[in-house]
């Protein structure tokens, strides 16, 4: 089942209907947040005032995570405030374009944990399912986008950088050398 998602012609073509899907839900919440006058301050400090307890012991279910809001987030409220509403936006454009799309993928799906963990289940399940198939299709997904012609280039140049611009060490008669990291 896993090599039919990630390498057939057909399942490319449902994963380009399910990732332009997903990068308009993506697109639309970042351009709303950009567009609308975001502010992540109020969101924050609900989260860390009114974490997620386990009813039983009314433990944090997640401490640490609660303990990066308080300290990190809502002191650089103005920040999130831009880098959320930009990174929505740019895992949307990935995706409608199958640019960099298992990477779009991933992205959306760690903000939609980061969301939950704060305690919004929204449609961020929903969403963390349709990203998690996307990034599971890996380049098949963006078959019928930019990765069809960006992954070779990506995939030569970082060969290239490797290599250091040919195909490896080689002794003076012209046999590989062995090669010790």
């Amino acid at each position: 089942m896993l090599k039919w998602i990630r390498e057939n012609v057909y399942a490319a073509g449902l994963f380009f209907i399910i990732r332009v899907y997903l990068g308009w839900e993506w697109l639309t919440a970042g351009w709303h947040k950009l567009t609308g006058g975001f502010d992540a301050t109020g969101f924050i400090k609900g989260a860390v005032t009114k974490p997620i307890v386990d009813k039983a012991t009314n433990e944090l279910v997640y401490p640490t995570f609660t303990a990066f809001l308080e300290h990190f987030a809502l002191p650089n409220a103005t920040w999130f405030n831009i880098v959320i509403p930009i990174g929505e936006c740019l895992v949307g454009l990935g995706l409608i374009l199958g640019a960099l799309t298992t990477t779009a993928a991933f992205f959306g799906m760690l903000m939609n944990f980061m969301f939950m963990f704060a305690g919004t289940v929204s449609t961020n399940p929903w969403l963390i399912l349709i990203g998690g198939l996307v990034f599971l299709a890996e380049t098949n997904a963006g078959r019928f986008g930019v990765d069809y012609y960006l992954m070779p280039l990506l995939r030569k140049a970082f060969h290239k950088m490797r290599h250091g611009g040919h195909n490896g060490p080689t002794a003076a008669d012209g046999k590989p050398k062995a090669v010790h990291v």
